[in-house]
């Protein structure tokens, strides 16, 4: 590397660092027992927007400020949060939740049903998640309300752990982002845009109020964030899987299992353009036997152990085996000869010699694009690559901005992220109904039989049942090969030896994590030893 780029590396790691030491003062030693300093990049990092949940503040997560209908817990349960009861109708199409009567807004006003359905009107209008099958919601009184559905779905109870809610009478679209007002366990006190936000407790919070009085996250880039960590700055530090083989004095890791997965979209359709001028669709990976040797020879293993640093599952349906939906589903892979009697038999053939196949004058070329802020997709992203030029691919990595790859994440493959504990994301997956459709379908996948059991599994209220239909989407989707699975990976801390961050009691991570999720159980290790 040029000396001039690593001079202006550190130069950039110190100025952050000096923000972060001007924003927490003098250091950890002035910290209060109970309060925490992070730099976790929880819900993606630094929103936008604000941490307002109608701009997409902590879609599916722990969102602090806010209270939302259900949570889920470590096991990936539904248990209530504003609810304390509800009811479904036997064509699941209407979701009767009861509301607690105990709750208030930081600004003092009562928490109602108005507030829920005004929550709920709002993100549909707005998109943050798919709630396009609600018809209306009724709320008869302060505490009931009734979500209306066009059409049967079993699973849009997880929608309901999903949006934060806000004040009905005092939302503001322009101002909410950063003066929210929630019923959650912490009020946010400061946000220093582009620093830290600073969250308070809710002294007024209805539930179980968590140890900590006083968290501070500093959003700092990883290098900084494990400088400031060996600084003795911060109380815990998310970083990339890379910082796995590191230590810290008086840290120690914690490493949780996730169901964030990563995997490589595969175009099934050959070259078209859309309603909007959008290609869709690519010439070398429409052929199924390119698809098929790709999922036969390449070692998914190997790119586990080698960009995740062996930090990770191999995934072969995109589903975690946390999950009770999970397929059993496997493929042998890593089966190179096999992999090339299968491109050879369909016609791909290295006839000039370059070590790149082609068939009726079509290379098999493509890019692989991944977004270039992250170094572990980009380490997918390089390891795909070399392991399908062996089988004679030609595999191009090209990091990009997400903005550069909508014109590209129909027509290329793409290291794509992904993963709930919610089933519907195999409609999001698979379902020709939302065949590249915004992030949902990539590979404009289209299946009759998958479209039927998932149309089946949204329709049925036997929750053991439906689960099996679950798992045959998996097992039967990829025999197409649409997406190549790699594998779920685990996210990585170092965490104050004094803080216990309950990791019997951690939630499920989803797709971007969920540090807070069981921030109600965390606890410094003193407290714990002396209470």
């Amino acid at each position: 590397m040029d000396r001039k780029y690593i001079l202006a590396g550190i130069v950039a790691i110190l100025a952050v660092l000096g923000i972060a030491a001007f924003a927490m003062g003098s250091g950890s030693s002035e910290r209060a027992p109970d309060e925490i300093v992070m730099a976790a990049s929880v819900h993606g990092g630094e929103p936008e927007a604000g941490f307002d949940p109608l701009a997409e503040w902590a879609i599916g997560t722990e969102p602090l400020i806010q209270s939302t209908i259900f949570k889920k817990d470590a096991n990936g349960t539904i248990v209530n949060d504003l609810a304390t009861d509800y009811k479904v109708s036997g064509d699941l199409k209407e979701y009767e939740i009861t509301l607690r009567d105990d709750v208030k807004f930081t600004d003092d006003t009562k928490l109602t049903s108005k507030d829920v359905a005004f929550t709920y009107n709002k993100a549909k209008e707005k998109g943050i998640i798919n709630l396009d099958n609600l018809n209306e919601i009724s709320t008869p009184d302060d505490t009931h309300v009734t979500f209306v559905l066009n059409e049967t779905d079993s699973t849009f109870i997880n929608k309901l752990t999903q949006v934060g809610i806000v004040p009905a009478d005092s939302y503001n679209n322009e101002t909410y982002g950063e003066n929210p007002v929630g019923s959650g366990p912490y009020k946010l006190s400061q946000w220093d845009k582009g620093q830290q936000a600073i969250f308070e407790i809710n002294e007024d919070y209805y539930g179980k109020k968590p140890y900590y009085k006083k968290i501070t996250n500093l959003f700092l880039e990883p290098d900084a964030a494990f400088a400031a960590a060996q600084n003795g700055e911060v109380d815990v530090v998310e970083v990339p899987l890379s910082y796995s083989n590191e230590s810290i004095e008086g840290m120690h890791q914690v490493i949780y299992p996730s169901l964030d997965v990563r995997y490589i979209g595969l175009p099934v359709n050959t070259e078209s353009p859309n309603d909007e001028g959008v290609i869709v669709g690519n010439n070398v990976t429409a052929d199924p036997a390119i698809r098929e040797a790709i999922s036969v020879g390449i070692n998914r293993q190997g790119i586990v152990e080698g960009a995740f640093n062996g930090l990770g599952n191999v995934s072969y349906t995109g589903i975690s085996k946390q999950l009770p939906f999970a397929s059993d589903a496997t493929i042998d892979d890593g089966k190179v000869d096999e992999a090339k009697q299968i491109l050879e038999t369909a016609g791909w053939v290295d006839s000039d010699g370059d070590g790149i196949r082609e068939k009726d004058g079509v290379k098999a070329s493509f890019e692989i694009d991944y977004a270039s802020s992250d170094s572990t997709r980009q380490a997918v992203a390089l390891q795909f690559s070399e392991q399908v030029k062996e089988l004679g691919i030609e595999a191009t990595p090209e990091g990009k901005t997400w903005d550069e790859m909508d014109s590209t994440k129909f027509n290329q493959p793409i290291v794509w992220g992904g993963g709930s504990s919610d089933p519907y994301q195999l409609h999001q997956f698979y379902d020709s109904e939302v065949a590249a459709t915004g992030y949902s379908n990539p590979a404009a996948y289209n299946n009759s039989q998958v479209d039927a059991l998932i149309d089946s599994a949204m329709q049925d209220a036997n929750t053991q049942s439906a689960n099996t239909k679950w798992s045959q989407v998996q097992s039967t989707a990829i025999k197409d090969n649409p997406y190549i699975w790699v594998g779920t990976l685990d996210y990585l801390f170092f965490v104050n030896d004094n803080v216990d961050m309950s990791d019997a009691t951690h939630t499920l991570y989803p797709h971007g994590g969920d540090v807070w999720g069981n921030i109600y159980d965390w606890t410094s290790v003193n407290a714990t030893a002396t209470g």
